[in-house]
């Protein structure tokens, strides 16, 4: 069914609610021309006299509009906007999707792979003062550009495409084994038997500044048999001798060392002696707090009820250690 429509008869907004009830449930299909859509609705916003309505009524050539004309309501409005601006409706051309200049030429990533292939991959600071001097101080007019790079834009430059196929850098991956080969994660497996310890260490806390002394605690899993040594520091000096000294008066034949992810007792140097003396070190695994929980219970029943919260010194070590 064809319906045609005479747009100069209607003038009122009685008549731009009848059209609205009538052709609601009809799909109508809008002239292909852009231009003639745009016409067409100055024409009706004149002939209605659209500058006179209310509010409410503007609401209604609002709807009349979007109905007959296929715009959205954002172009609609738009275009009646235009229209109270006395401005011509016409289509706004779009702009170019790369609205801005390039400031960096193909000839600018050149020159900075050059200079990232002569001095390496350095820092973004690093490499902004290097392109800065290239033109500063050695006066190459390959750099009037890049001297003024920014550190920020320069990491954009070095994840673009164009610069990867220039300079790309790459290496090989690290073995996650042989990075974390000291010690094994698992909870020791005494089995009822002696010599399997937990070590843990004890801070007797700080004060404006100044260190105090650490409490090595050690604990065996089956007999209960507890060292506590004090050291004035976990430097590699302190803790290598203690360590020797604590293990000599365990009464039994060490066959495991467990400790936690510290830096004091997970290095190649404690490693190394537990090695020679065939000894399996084992240190807790993420996110499993019992793994180490009888040396940390210890802690606060033995080594915190005997010694207290309250700081104490480095150089009172010795005379604490010789308390234990």
């Amino acid at each position: 069914m064809i319906i045609s429509l005479d747009e100069s008869r209607i003038r009122t907004i009685e008549q731009v609610r009848a059209v609205l009830d009538g052709t609601r449930t009809s799909d109508l299909a809008p002239a292909a021309d852009r231009h003639a859509r745009y016409g067409w609705i100055a024409t009706v916003l004149a002939l209605l006299s659209y500058r006179q309505l209310k509010r409410a009524d503007r609401g209604w050539v609002r709807r009349y509009l979007r109905h007959l004309s296929g715009f959205s309501r954002a172009q609609v409005t738009r275009a009646i906007q235009r229209w109270l601006a006395f401005k011509p409706l016409c289509r706004t051309p779009r702009r170019p999707s790369n609205a801005y200049a390039r400031r960096y030429a193909e000839a600018d990533l050149d020159a900075l792979a050059e200079v990232e292939r002569e001095y390496g991959r350095l820092s973004g600071s690093a490499t902004v003062v290097v392109l800065r001097r290239m033109y500063q101080v050695y006066c190459d007019e390959c750099f009037v550009r890049l001297q003024h790079l920014s550190v920020s834009h320069l990491y954009n430059l070095r994840r673009s495409v164009a610069y990867q196929a220039r300079h790309t850098v790459r290496t090989k991956t690290r073995s996650v084994r042989k990075a974390t080969a000291i010690a094994v994660r698992r909870a020791p497996a005494p089995d009822n038997r002696p010599g399997f310890i937990r070590i843990d260490s004890v801070h007797q806390g700080d004060f404006r500044g100044r260190w105090s002394v650490y409490h090595i605690n050690a604990v065996d899993c089956f007999t209960q048999w507890q060292v506590v040594a004090t050291v004035p520091s976990l430097k590699r000096e302190h803790m290598l001798p203690t360590l020797r000294a604590m293990l000599a008066q365990f009464p039994f034949q060490f066959r495991g060392f467990h400790s936690d992810g510290g830096s004091e007792y997970v290095n190649y140097d404690v490693a190394a002696m537990l090695e020679q003396e065939r000894i399996a070190f084992t240190r807790s695994r993420p996110r499993r707090c019992n793994d180490n929980a009888l040396v940390e219970a210890k802690n606060g029943v033995v080594v915190r009820r005997q010694f207290g919260y309250s700081y104490v010194p480095a150089e009172r070590a010795e005379q604490f250690n010789a308390f234990c």
